[in-house]
């Protein structure tokens, strides 16, 4: 890969921070494709140099892109890039649409699919419902920067959401569509995270083998009256990083 790309220097004459702007700067690199997956990052030397500042102003940089998942680093090799992680840790209550907004990347979905269906007796207790009332079953494959990230499969009741089918065209953001379709707007959630594998049906729309490492995440959402979606997902653990911060 060389070095001598364009890069976008910080400017002292701005009031925002020489290591935000560095921070800025190097995942512009990396959003317009420039340094690509699996691509090992100039050395620190060569970074000052490429963009006037200190190293101390850089490695700033640099870690607060490693700990949003766009860049690793590995002692005695250097730093590469990681385009397509994303990296989850405690935060508030967010859709994927809004976690990659905030991460800086990319949104996408594929392979949209909903149909009507009795609730199965787990799902059914998820939601509040009697088994075999109808939900809504909503299938997706998440992309980032168009990379396959994970397959969300949720559930809604569906009383909660008449006139929900047929649906047309892929769905993005989930939430934005029930708040304007249908007043539903999101307060709480609970969360499981367990260590998994990709399933036979699943592999191909995340382009990894049957039984790869995975996430598996079930999420319960409630609005005002109950709750409103139980999701199950299988997110690619290659792709997807969870980090917290601990405090005594």
């Amino acid at each position: 890969m060389s070095t001598d790309l364009p890069i976008r220097r910080p400017d002292r004459n701005r009031p925002e921070p020489l290591w935000h702007q560095t921070e800025q700067s190097l995942r512009d690199m990396i959003q317009r494709g420039e340094w690509q997956d699996g691509d090992q990052l100039p050395n620190e030397t060569r970074l000052t140099e490429m963009l006037g500042v200190s190293r101390i102003t850089l490695r700033h940089a640099l870690r607060r892109l490693e700990e949003s998942g766009h860049l690793r680093r590995e002692h005695g090799r250097g730093t590469f890039v990681r385009r397509s992680t994303i990296v989850a840790g405690i935060r508030g209550l967010t859709s994927f649409t809004e976690e990659m907004a905030y991460l800086g990347d990319k949104v996408g979905t594929r392979g949209t699919s909903a149909v009507e269906m009795p609730a199965e007796d787990d799902i059914a207790e998820a939601l509040a419902l009697k088994p075999g009332e109808p939900v809504i079953k909503l299938r997706r494959v998440r992309l980032a920067n168009g990379n396959p990230i994970g397959v969300q499969t949720a559930y809604l009741p569906a009383h909660r959401v008449p006139g929900f089918l047929p649906l047309k065209g892929e769905l993005t953001s989930l939430y934005d569509f029930l708040r304007e379709g249908w007043g539903i707007a999101p307060q709480s959630a609970e969360e499981l995270y367990r260590a998994g594998t990709v399933s036979a049906e699943d592999a191909a729309d995340l382009a990894v083998a049957p039984g790869s490492p995975a996430f598996e995440v079930r999420r319960t959402t409630s609005d005002a009256h109950g709750p409103f979606e139980h999701v199950e997902s299988t997110m690619r653990a290659d792709r997807y990083e969870i980090r917290s911060k601990l405090f005594y």
